[in-house]
C-alpha cells in the first residue's frame, strides 16, 4: 500500500528567537515531529514552515497531502487568510488535520471549530498526566492508562471548543486543573484531531508515547478519499426519472 503522505507544518519562529527552544529543538519542532512520524514504515512526512512562499502550503503540496499537522503560537496573525481557506477546502474534501498545542488558537482551527477556542494557561514547568478516555480507540493503541510528562505548560478549562465528537484524552496537571487534551471532530469529509501536549521549551516531541500517539492519529484521520464539492446543476434532461406532466 502507498504510504500516508503527511505535511508537518511549523511556525518556526521560537526556534530562531528563543535560545531555550533552539537548545531543545536545534532543527526545529517541525523536523522533530516529522522525524518521529518517519519512524513508521507506512508514513512519509515532509515539512513546511511559515517563512516559505505560500507558507509551504501550495496547491500542489496540499493536493499531495493526506494529513496535515499544525503547530503555531507567536505567528497566528501572520498566516495569510488565502492559505487558511486553501487548507479548509482540503479538510472538507477529506484531508486529515492534526492541530498541536498552541495551534488551538490558529486561524485554521478556529475556522474549523467556529468558536473562540480560548483556554486557561500557566507556565510553571509542572507535571502533566494524560489519561486515556477510550482504551479501544485507534489513537490510543499501544498506550497504557496514562502518559506522564515531567514538565510542561498548563492548559485548563474552560476550553472554548464545540463538544468533541470523540474525546480521546483528558489531562490532569500538578496544579489541579484538568483539560480535554485529545479530541476528534468531523468536518465535511475530513477528520480533525486536537492534541494538547507540546510546549516549545520542553522535549515533549521526543517522548516515545507522544510520538506513538501522533503516528496513531495520522492513521486515524487519514481518509484516503476525496470529495470534490463542485455543486453541479442537474438539468431536467439529466434526471433518471422524467419530470413533468404525464
Amino acid at each position: 500500500m502507498a504510504k500516508i503522505r503527511v505535511t508537518v507544518w511549523g511556525e518556526n519562529i521560537h526556534e530562531h528567537t528563543h535560545k531555550a527552544v533552539k537548545k531543545v529543538y536545534p532543527k526545529g519542532m517541525h523536523t522533530c515531529i516529522a522525524d518521529g512520524l518517519n519512524e513508521a514504515t507506512d508514513i512519509k512526512a515532509i515539512t513546511a514552515t511559515l517563512q516559505q512562499p505560500e507558507h509551504g502550503l501550495t496547491e500542489k503540496v496540499l493536493a499531495n497531502t493526506d494529513v496535515l499537522t499544525w503547530w503555531g503560537h507567536m505567528g497566528h496573525h501572520l498566516v495569510e487568510d488565502v492559505i487558511v481557506s486553501r487548507v479548509q477546502r482540503r479538510v472538507l474534501e477529506g484531508m486529515g488535520l492534526i492541530v498541536l498545542h498552541s495551534g488551538h488558537y490558529s486561524k485554521i482551527f478556529k475556522r474549523m471549530m467556529g468558536t473562540t477556542c480560548s483556554l486557561c494557561w500557566r507556565e510553571a514547568a509542572e507535571k502533566e498526566r494524560i489519561w486515556v478516555c477510550n482504551p479501544t480507540h485507534p489513537i490510543t493503541k499501544g498506550i497504557d492508562r496514562f502518559i506522564e510528562i515531567p514538565h510542561t505548560e498548563m492548559y485548563g478549562e474552560p476550553f472554548g471548543i464545540p463538544v468533541p465528537e470523540e474525546q480521546i484524552f483528558i489531562t490532569w496537571f500538578e496544579g489541579g486543573e484538568v483539560f480535554r487534551s485529545g479530541n476528534v471532530w468531523k468536518r465535511g469529509n475530513g477528520k480533525i484531531f486536537y492534541f494538547e501536549p507540546g510546549h516549545e521549551t520542553f522535549p515533549i516531541y521526543f517522548q516515545k508515547e507522544i510520538k506513538l500517539v501522533l503516528k496513531n492519529a495520522v492513521r486515524y484521520v487519514c481518509q484516503q478519499s476525496i470529495w470534490k464539492d463542485g455543486c453541479p446543476m442537474i438539468t431536467a434532461e439529466q434526471t433518471r426519472e422524467k419530470i413533468g406532466k404525464k
